[in-house]
């Protein structure tokens, strides 16, 4: 029977097996261990692995063979060791090197062992490598150092951070130049500064984060004031921030100034006010005018008509002849003013849309010409009644053109709703010209320069080309927005 005094011995012996097991299959740690002067004598399957050597080609090494020269010529092999002793370990991150010379990235603990006599025996040395994290760890870091260097050199918008209570904790050069107030000026008080009083008094500042803080996100538009006291108009989106842990650690902040867009918006609202007054107004006095025409200068000259007539056949035929020539010449006269008057006031474009009234028009002022005509339209809606009115009244100018002076034939009417307006475009397959507008204008043809002033007041373009003996075509576009609409353009 075997004597119980060597049972110790053999837990001893198996421990050891075990210990020797363990340290050749891990393989994701170096670990060996020095002597007191810090030669290598004990190597793992981790170290062959991380350092590339194998135990016959490292044991009875110094271990600064594992350090490159800048660490070498600072001594710090030795005072690693000196730092372990006195301190009881030391742990390191720092470059060291591979059998082959490679370099990687270590993360280093060497511990002073020591036996039951309390004497120094020598060190163990676990070394990590950590090479990829670190690279991770300088990709995180240049990534986060490039989107610092981005937002703190953004020009156009304010970026910057509140704390959970509205205090200013960062500051971007977009934010010094929007706002006005240099970083150390600025950081720590509230963000409640950049509101004007009637906001402050209506408590808008804090309803802002709560509402960030509820939804997210707040987007608001309205005045926001500079360090100088003036008024800008700003597009303002904060944004709540949480951590990892789902805690509230503050608010971004980005304030854009819209206040050029925004007079720009308010000059083209009221400019299409105008616009609206202008056409109204010219309308009115259309009107106006084709009524004096029709109820008393048209009725005046019928009744000249009637009379002369009447007088023609009283007298001798020597004289009948020359007072039914003048009646004549009345009766033409009444025809050119009643076709006046059809030009002056055109069909109800509110009550029948624009294509109808143009249809009609097309009908009766091609009648008995031998010209032809085709209407085609892509429009996805009726356009507001000031621009339906300037697109009528300019193709009624060209198509008076086409009939006065184009000899064609045929002539083909095309509108389509394109980039939030009406294009038209009409092409005649007459005479064409080559000369450009200003010198057809100055023949005399002050219908085009009056076709392109109306376009280009109705804030569109007009636009007119032609070849010698192949036709001329009038282009032109004109915004056909519904009043508000320009607020929702993307």
């Amino acid at each position: 029977m075997p004597d119980s005094s060597s049972r110790p011995s053999r837990v001893t012996d198996l421990s050891e097996r075990d210990a020797r097991l363990l340290l050749d299959n891990i393989v994701d740690y170096a670990i060996f261990m020095l002597d007191r002067e810090g030669r290598i004598v004990s190597w793992s399957a981790g170290a062959e692995r991380i350092k590339g050597y194998a135990a016959q080609d490292i044991i009875g090494r110094h271990f600064s063979v594992f350090y490159p020269p800048e660490d070498i010529a600072a001594d710090k092999p030795r005072r690693e060791l000196e730092t372990a002793v006195a301190e009881g370990r030391l742990e390191d991150e720092g470059w060291r090197l591979r059998n082959d010379g490679t370099r990687f990235w270590a993360n280093v603990v060497i511990t002073a062992l020591y036996d039951q006599h309390g004497e120094l025996r020598g060190f163990g040395k676990v070394t990590r490598d950590m090479t990829e994290r670190r690279m991770a760890d300088l990709a995180l870091r240049d990534s986060e150092d490039r989107f610092r260097l981005m937002v703190q050199n953004v020009v156009d918008y304010a970026i910057f951070m509140l704390d959970r209570q509205g205090h200013i904790v960062s500051w971007n050069a977009g934010a010094e130049r929007i706002k006005g107030y240099a970083a150390q000026d600025i950081i720590g008080r509230h963000f409640s500064v950049f509101y004007p009083p009637e906001d402050i008094a209506a408590d808008k500042p804090r309803r802002e984060l709560e509402t960030a803080v509820a939804e997210g996100r707040l987007e608001d538009e309205g005045w926001r004031l500079r360090n100088d006291g003036t008024r800008f108009w700003a597009n303002v989106v904060i944004t709540a921030l949480y951590d990892q842990h789902g805690e509230l650690r503050g608010f971004g902040k980005v304030t854009r100034d819209m206040t050029e867009r925004r007079t720009a918006e308010r000059a083209l609202d009221e400019r299409g006010k105008l616009l609206t007054h202008l056409v109204h107004a010219q309308e009115l006095e259309r009107r106006r005018i084709a009524w004096d025409v029709h109820d008393d200068t048209i009725q005046s000259m019928v009744a000249v008509g009637m009379r002369l007539q009447l007088l023609a056949g009283g007298l001798p035929a020597e004289h009948e002849d020359a007072v039914l020539r003048l009646n004549e010449t009345v009766t033409a006269a009444i025809g050119r003013l009643r076709n006046l008057t059809f030009h002056l006031r055109p069909p109800e474009i509110e009550r029948d849309g624009l294509v109808a009234a143009l249809s009609g028009y097309l009908k009766q002022t091609t009648a008995g010409t031998g010209l032809r005509y085709t209407l085609r339209h892509e429009l996805d809606r009726e356009p507001p009644y000031e621009t339906a009115i300037t697109i009528f009244r300019i193709c009624q100018e060209a198509l008076t053109n086409v009939r006065k002076h184009a000899h064609a034939s045929r002539v083909t009417l095309t509108l389509s709703s394109v980039d939030h307006g009406v294009t038209v475009r009409l092409a005649d397959d007459g005479a064409g010209f080559a000369r450009p507008l200003d010198a057809v204008a100055d023949t005399g043809h002050f219908g085009l320069i009056e076709m392109r002033e109306r376009a280009e007041t109705a804030g569109g373009w007009w636009s007119i080309r032609g070849v010698p003996g192949n036709g001329t075509t009038v282009e032109f576009w004109l915004p056909a927005l519904w009043r508000g609409e320009e607020n929702r353009l993307p």
